[in-house]
């Protein structure tokens, strides 16, 4: 039988928030690759920027949002606002970036792990939602597992701490904002391209930069754009089709798989980090089941409304 056209739609949905979040989860397989060519993370990171704005104008006209973008221009206070979103992910690139070559991967996992739980009392700050005790119950559990790991490294885990509360503020502002997710995203790395080409001709006017060196290096260079562009591509696609409830528990699919690259590429995994990572596990399993169990009561009483007295 051939599917209807929403259930088409609906899987394609499906798959492409299962294709962003697995490209999300194998990332820092790219980044260490580029460090084991000698890249270090300064270089990748204005790769980074210099060639995602390549891919996401491509994307923008692809989807006619150019009007969107020309518009951010002429209005001061959306541009700020996406001055201030472009910091916050500059510094999350960056830190991932870093993280990832510097054999911290289990800790930057860690911060996407916290991400939708820290989201959630954002929620409750600012937009006044509630949290059911559920809710409270994970985030809980998940602050037990960063107390654990602060325990497991002998100090805060500011990587995951900077990650999460980076992303979370970055995505406070992106809701607030009126652009499309591509158009927006085209705006960022226009505000970041003069940056990561000025480093990328000083590194090549010192002799210190690798991009260049061969075409091996260039690839692994232009691989950045792609790379950075179409996860959030497609997550941005898949977001309008699928229920956030949906969304929030396919998430934790990224820093699972990150944390399994970490623990392939060799770093130290101590029984009190096993045990830091257990508790965020079961804060997110928590949060997962309360979202899957909101999503079914709420399918039952449009049920019950829908059907005859």
């Amino acid at each position: 039988m051939t599917p209807s056209a929403p259930e088409a739609t609906s899987r394609a949905a499906l798959l492409s928030a299962f294709g962003c979040y697995v490209l999300w989860g194998v990332m820092p397989l790219l980044f260490m690759g580029q460090a084991a060519q000698g890249f270090d993370a300064l270089e990748i990171l204005a790769h980074r920027a210099l060639w995602a704005v390549l891919v996401a104008g491509l994307l923008v006209v692809l989807a006619k949002q150019g009007g969107q973008v020309a518009a951010v221009f002429r209005s001061p206070k959306t541009l700020a606002w996406l001055s201030f979103s472009t910091v916050l992910i500059a510094v999350n690139w960056g830190i991932y970036v870093w993280a990832t070559t510097h054999h911290a991967t289990l800790e930057a996992s860690l911060g996407y792990y916290i991400n939708p739980l820290l989201n959630m009392i954002v929620g409750l700050w600012l937009f006044r939602e509630r949290i059911d005790r559920w809710g409270w119950v994970a985030i809980g559990l998940a602050a037990v597992g960063v107390l654990l790991q602060a325990l497991a490294l002998g100090r805060p885990p500011w990587i995951s701490i900077v990650l999460a509360i980076s992303f979370a503020t970055y995505g406070v502002i992106r809701k607030r904002v009126p652009i499309d997710a591509q158009a927006g995203l085209l705006v960022e790395c226009l505000l970041l391209v003069p940056f990561g080409l000025a480093w990328v001709l000083w590194l090549q006017h010192t002799g210190a930069g690798v991009a260049f060196d061969s075409p091996t290096h260039t690839l692994w260079a232009l691989a950045n754009g792609p790379a950075t562009v179409l996860p959030l591509a497609l997550f941005a696609w898949s977001a309008r089709r699928l229920p956030l409830s949906t969304i929030g528990f396919i998430q934790f699919l990224a820093p699972t798989l990150q944390f399994a690259v970490g623990v392939w590429a060799g770093e130290a995994l101590t029984p009190l980090r096993i045990a830091s990572f257990a508790f965020i596990w079961g804060g997110a399993a928590v949060f997962a089941a309360a979202a899957l169990f909101r999503v079914r009561a709420a399918r039952q009483a449009l049920k019950e409304t829908a059907e005859p007295a």
